[in-house]
């Protein structure tokens, strides 16, 4: 599968935030001016700019290509509900997304990382796909042996808040539900993307 080379603080400069939890003073004081020369005076974007620039901020942020995306939201479609909301809780249900919500590790690529290395069980047994769709009432949990590695004994003293969608216990953690959308992020204006990929 390709990799995307680019900076990962260009990325978030291009959509205005932190996509990565990466942070940083250096990307803080320059996430309002994009990337490039600035000589021109910003247009007004266009309906089509807004839906685009929707839809790569929340691909980006799930660390997503866009046919892994494009699959993502044709689910989406296909389930009952709303399809902006279908897809945002099918996305928060990828196992890295998991990892990462359930603070076992600081960033999504980072637990993407965990996942793809084989350092995480659900149900106790290993998984190393992180597009793997956690259900309600699974474990999952971080490899024992692993636990010795200073990163990994770093992240026991990290507690983030967990969704209320999420329970956390000593190394492991449990999908209770699927979230509900006042669980994800309130920035995201997911029916820009349902406008996009329905033209």
């Amino acid at each position: 599968m390709g990799r995307d080379r680019e900076s990962k603080h260009k990325r978030s400069r291009r959509e205005g935030r932190d996509l990565f939890g990466t942070g940083g003073e250096s990307l803080a004081r320059r996430l309002n001016r994009p990337p490039g020369m600035h000589i021109e005076r910003p247009r007004r974007q266009s309906d089509y700019a807004k839906q685009l620039r929707e839809k790569q901020m929340v691909k980006r942020m799930y660390g997503l290509r866009e046919r892994q995306f494009r699959r993502m939201y044709r689910m989406a479609e296909r389930s009952r509900g709303q399809t902006g909301q279908m897809l945002l809780a099918l996305l928060e249900r990828r196992l890295d997304n998991v990892v990462y919500r359930l603070g076992f590790a600081r960033t999504r690529p980072q637990a993407r990382q965990f996942v793809s290395h084989g350092h995480v069980l659900v149900d106790g047994r290993r998984v190393n796909i992180p597009s793997y769709l956690v259900h309600p009432g699974q474990m999952v949990s971080i490899d024992t042996s692993i636990r010795d590695v200073p990163d990994v004994q770093d992240l026991a003293e990290y507690h983030p808040e967990v969704p209320g969608w999420l329970e956390r216990m000593d190394g492991a953690g449990q999908v209770l539900r699927v979230p509900d959308r006042q669980e994800i992020d309130p920035d995201i204006e997911e029916q820009l993307i349902v406008e996009f990929y329905s033209r």
